[in-house]
């Protein structure tokens, strides 16, 4: 898959692909869903129908987490993924190229009109596939109408995608993060088409685990939130070998913790694994964060947390 990295890279895009045309779609593709599946599908169709190749359009970051770090009374949504697993999961779906816009104070004040214009029009699309609510530009006056009546001057196919639906509701990465709050990992799993899971790099921490007899991987963690915050009972990949394990995601306020951290303690394991990107499954919740008294209280809550999770492990496999 080809990455275009910011606007300022479309030419070399263009020079690197001068005899291929494209259909596209524009979105945030958070956590890459079904519903998200469902337009690749539907672009797939048609891009071997018409001979083209399927292109992705992002921002990075997110629109309202931008937006966030502008205005305190706006809170940034958390991330279902990170940057690094949606670049992954669109590589595996087989997008051909992914184009990921800095979203800026500049890309925030640029028209509809001059974002179809010097970017839109510079991408060799053919074909454009967007969502029945999509709406870009300044103060968010584009829509399908606008790129529509833009789309036939220029001789470009401009498709709404349905609504796509699970149970009577639509499929979106906001119900996701609602269904991974309430800890509903069931339901994450049928909307996602896949187990919710974290990938991260081990880091050093405060290597207090090891003081307490329950040694953590550390991950490291994007400057986003995650939809989870407590203790929950993971499976852990690690290269081709899987575990089990407990996971604490949250700030450890009996220590003190002012920045969120994600601490995995794997069953039965020793190994040196600093350095290494694992993935984490989180399967059931086992209970909030909360302060402690002390280390010995926190060690004692630590045992029974273990122990809960063993059990529940036991009895769902």
């Amino acid at each position: 898959m080809y990455l275009i990295r910011g606007q300022s890279n479309i030419e070399l895009f263009k020079k690197k692909h001068p005899d291929d045309s494209f259909i596209a779609t524009i979105g945030n593709f958070d956590g890459l869903h079904l519903g998200h599946k469902e337009i690749l599908k539907n672009m797939l169709s048609i891009a071997n129908r018409k001979k083209l190749k399927r292109m992705v359009i992002f921002t990075e970051p997110h629109a309202k987490e931008f937006f966030a770090e502008e205005i305190s009374s706006v809170e940034a949504p958390p991330r279902i993924s990170p940057w690094r697993d949606k670049y992954l999961s669109l590589k595996k779906n087989g997008v051909d190229v992914a184009f990921f816009l800095k979203f800026n104070t500049s890309l925030k004040r640029m028209t509809p009109e001059i974002f179809a214009q010097d970017i839109l029009a510079n991408l060799q699309i053919k074909s454009l596939m967007i969502g029945d609510d999509f709406k870009f530009g300044k103060d968010r006056k584009g829509d399908f109408n606008f790129l529509s009546n833009w789309g036939k001057k220029k001789g470009i196919e401009v498709l709404k995608t349905e609504t796509f639906k699970v149970k009577g509701k639509r499929v979106s990465s906001t119900r996701i993060r609602e269904v991974l709050l309430n800890n509903n990992f069931d339901e994450a799993k049928e909307l996602l088409d896949r187990p919710y899971t974290f990938s991260g790099k081990v880091v050093r921490g405060n290597q207090l685990g090891r003081t307490i007899d329950v040694p953590t991987a550390n991950l490291w963690l994007p400057k986003t939130n995650l939809p989870i915050n407590g203790v929950y009972g993971v499976k852990i990949q690690i290269k081709d070998r899987n575990f089990f394990g407990i996971a604490n995601m949250g700030l450890r306020p009996t220590i003190g913790g002012t920045m969120p951290v994600l601490e995995v303690h794997i069953f039965n394991f020793s190994e040196d694994i600093y350095g290494q990107r694992i993935q984490v499954e989180f399967c059931f919740k086992v209970r909030d964060e909360k302060k402690f008294s002390g280390l010995e209280e926190l060690k004692e809550q630590i045992k029974k947390d273990i122990s809960f999770t063993l059990s529940t492990f036991n009895s769902i496999l």
